[in-house]
């Protein structure tokens, strides 16, 4: 049976901030951050108080469904490690508001940046195991990131760019018209490691080089397990595209030399010219949006399918999915009949235009309100907006928001 992605969207907010206004108003240069990043980023999201990961779900799912879909949806799997309650998952209310059917099953998973990865791989083993055939998953990662005075990281400047807030939804089916996985061809691996921790409802400790070197390592026993299952593969040929899980874009290009130098490619300029044809293009959206967290390789793997160049229907791409704790995966699959159609067509580029441009000081403003409502019993997120974004970005628009916590209970509206 072919199982895979049928449809995905991407909801990416509707506020920016630019990487070059940050990086003036934090003292710093913009050149040398993107030395230090490799792939400059061009912007991060902004997320309202008014915005939550149940919100990013919805507002993500929304656009991807038609009733035709929702009728055929029995199972939902959220993502997320920026959950909004220790015990009632976000998938819940995706159930609700999405407007799916009662009898289905619903669930929230959570490891960090490997989380929807791990619901993905779920939901396609439950529709490959054509238990209740003709009928579909989804699922979304929905995350956001700790306001920046309480993300502890070693190298502060880097630690505010590797923020943002985002969702993906993704419909599981049979009919895998975007991308097709080949469910016995993946090599995992696990580790038990502290390099990211998100202790209470405040805090984000993040052990950069710890992260980044147990990534590398993740790569390179996940890619060897992959060819002890699939059989020695030739890299250059076997694979069409390569897509990695990008905390910073500029990652991907440390992965993809990873493994050239794993195959005993060391020349620089053969490395950089296999990155720009194999990878590059998968980079797009991912700097415009900040971390996307377990949504990262999807939002890459938009990004390369909306370039459309290099490649074509059946081709083989691989995905790797790393997640801090840690648990990493390296995979492949087909590009579906009708991605490249599909995905440009979804016009993300129009979706990220549109949102609003926020200044230094109105993304500050954001964060310290963000700040406040934390673990906070009754509060009213609306009546904390700044630079009149609902009315420009929101009023009438149909977009999931909260409305109010009232004693602890979250009241969501239709805006």
């Amino acid at each position: 049976m072919r199982v895979g992605i049928e449809k995905v969207n991407l909801y990416g907010g509707r506020a920016y901030l630019t990487i070059a206004d940050l990086a003036s108003a934090r003292g710093g240069s913009l050149a040398e951050l993107e030395r230090r990043q490799m792939v400059p980023y061009e912007a991060r999201a902004i997320v309202p108080p008014y915005e939550d990961p149940v919100t990013l779900a919805v507002n993500a799912a929304e656009r991807l469904l038609t009733d035709a879909d929702r009728e055929q949806i029995e199972l939902v799997v959220v993502a997320t490690e920026s959950a909004v309650d220790f015990g009632k998952p976000i998938s819940t209310w995706v159930q609700r508001f999405c407007r799916l059917p009662a009898h289905s099953r619903n669930f929230e998973v959570k490891h960090m940046c490997y989380g929807g990865t791990a619901a993905l791989r779920v939901a396609a083993s439950w529709v490959a195991s054509n238990v209740r055939p003709g009928k579909k998953a989804l699922v979304i990662n929905s995350d956001l990131s700790r306001t920046r005075n309480h993300v502890q990281t070693e190298d502060d400047d880097l630690g505010e760019l590797m923020a943002g807030g985002s969702a993906v939804a993704m419909l599981v089916s049979a009919e895998p018209q975007v991308f097709e996985l080949e469910l016995e061809k993946a090599g995992y691996w696990t580790n038990e490691l502290s390099d990211a921790l998100r202790p209470n409802s405040r805090t984000e400790i993040i052990t950069g080089q710890t992260s980044f070197y147990s990534y590398l390592d993740a790569l390179e026993e996940t890619y060897e397990r992959y060819e002890h299952l699939v059989g020695e593969v030739d890299f250059e040929t076997y694979f069409r595209k390569n897509i990695y899980h990008a905390p910073f874009p500029g990652m991907t290009k440390v992965a993809h030399k990873t493994l050239l130098n794993r195959l005993g490619v060391y020349d620089k300029a053969a490395i950089e010219a296999s990155w720009r044809e194999r990878v590059a293009d998968s980079t797009h959206f991912a700097r415009r949006i900040g971390s996307a967290y377990g949504a990262s390789t999807f939002i890459c793997l938009l990004g390369m399918l909306h370039a459309g160049t290099g490649f074509a229907a059946g081709d083989r791409f691989s995905v790797f999915a790393y997640g801090s704790g840690c648990q990493a995966e390296f995979y492949s699959g087909l590009v579906g009949p009708d991605a490249t159609t599909y995905v440009r067509g979804l016009d993300v580029d129009q979706h990220l235009d549109s949102r609003v441009r926020f200044t230094v000081d109105q993304y500050e403003q954001v964060e310290k309100a963000c700040e406040v409502n934390i673990d906070e019993r009754t509060y009213h997120p609306l009546g904390q907006d700044v630079g009149d974004l609902y009315a420009q970005r929101y009023d009438g628009q149909r977009l999931l928001v909260l409305e109010d916590v009232r004693d602890y209970h979250r009241h969501y509206r239709w805006s």
